[in-house]
């Protein structure tokens, strides 16, 4: 059930992208930027900067917009450990909070609590820059090479 799923939702998405002669470097383009943009410690900013990349990038909306719903969960679950980052780079005292508790404020008042982390939340964005960059490099080229010597590259991409 969850394999088919997988590869209905997934899978055969990007069968379709190579069947239209889409590179594998836009392909892994895209969806490292889906990923790596899907994870922006700000919650609602994301379907923004996947488009925004899209435009900018020529890459395929439907796509990257695709990985960065599929990446929602991780970024719920970095959250936390990017506010924990941003306050030990600044050098400032974390907030005694779980990811259960910012759940429930985020639930109680979503306003109210984006104004009262506004500043952990700025330091986290920092931390997501500088831990971007790193994971992008090794995410695209670890894509590029899985999307070349997969069995489905060789179906009419170009190379």
């Amino acid at each position: 059930m969850i394999t088919g799923l997988l590869y209905r939702k997934i899978v055969e998405p990007l069968l379709t992208l190579i069947k239209q002669g889409i590179s594998p470097e836009k392909i892994s383009l895209g969806m490292t930027c889906g990923i790596v943009l899907g994870v922006f410690p700000v919650l609602g900013s994301t379907t923004i900067l996947c488009g925004l990349a899209a435009i900018i990038f020529r890459l395929n909306l439907p796509a990257i917009q695709l990985v960065n719903y599929i990446v929602y969960p991780l970024q719920i679950m970095l959250l936390i450990p990017f506010f924990h980052l941003g306050d030990l780079l600044f050098q400032v005292e974390p907030l005694p909070l779980s990811a259960q508790e910012l759940i429930t404020l985020l639930q109680a008042d979503l306003w109210g609590t984006i104004r009262a982390f506004w500043n952990t939340t700025l330091r986290a964005i920092v931390a997501w820059l500088l831990a971007s960059l790193p994971i992008f490099l090794i995410l695209h080229f670890t894509l590029i090479r899985l999307i070349k010597t997969s069995s489905f590259a060789n179906m009419g991409a170009k190379r």
